[in-house]
């Protein structure tokens, strides 16, 4: 397990050469995009709707183009799967990122747990903890699931 760890955290801090030439930032992009893999991953298997609502976001959001974030999506889907915990990503972010920043990562959580129009207690217990983790106070994590839950459109019942 210990061995897990450090592997996740010598790709965070010094990723591959070709994931820098993909895409910059790579260790606050994959930790966020890892959380974000697990969000979607807790109630089964992601629905169409959500894996469209993740691609939608790491495209808009970190301004990637599209095979870009499909490679970012895998390469956090693979660390996702190996984390034991959400300090590590959560951890990676907190050094990366400024308040507006977290706040972001946060409302982007509440967007995918919308996506399928289904919100269960594990993913709002898992935005809990990942916004208690990146230092985001409980009025303002509530205050962004409000929003975000006020904005969602309903969802395409193909998805």
């Amino acid at each position: 397990m210990l061995d897990k760890l450090r592997h996740f955290i010598a790709e965070v801090v010094s990723p591959t050469a070709e994931e820098n030439q993909s895409f910059d930032e790579t260790g606050y992009k994959l930790a966020a995009t890892a959380l974000f893999v697990h969000v979607i991953s807790l109630d089964g298997e992601p629905s169409d709707t959500e894996k469209r609502k993740l691609h939608d976001l790491i495209e808009t959001r970190f301004g990637l183009d599209p095979g870009i974030a499909d490679k970012l999506i895998a390469s956090a889907t693979r660390v996702e799967g190996e984390a034991v915990d959400l300090y590590h990503f959560t951890s990676v972010i907190m050094r990366s990122l400024n308040d507006e920043g977290r706040l972001r990562i946060v409302e982007m959580m509440w967007e995918l747990v919308y996506a399928d129009g289904r919100v269960s207690e594990f993913e709002e217990n898992v935005v809990w903890r990942a916004a208690d983790l990146l230092g985001i106070s409980s009025r303002d994590r509530v205050e962004l699931k409000h929003r975000v839950a006020g904005t969602q459109a309903a969802p395409d019942p193909a998805g």
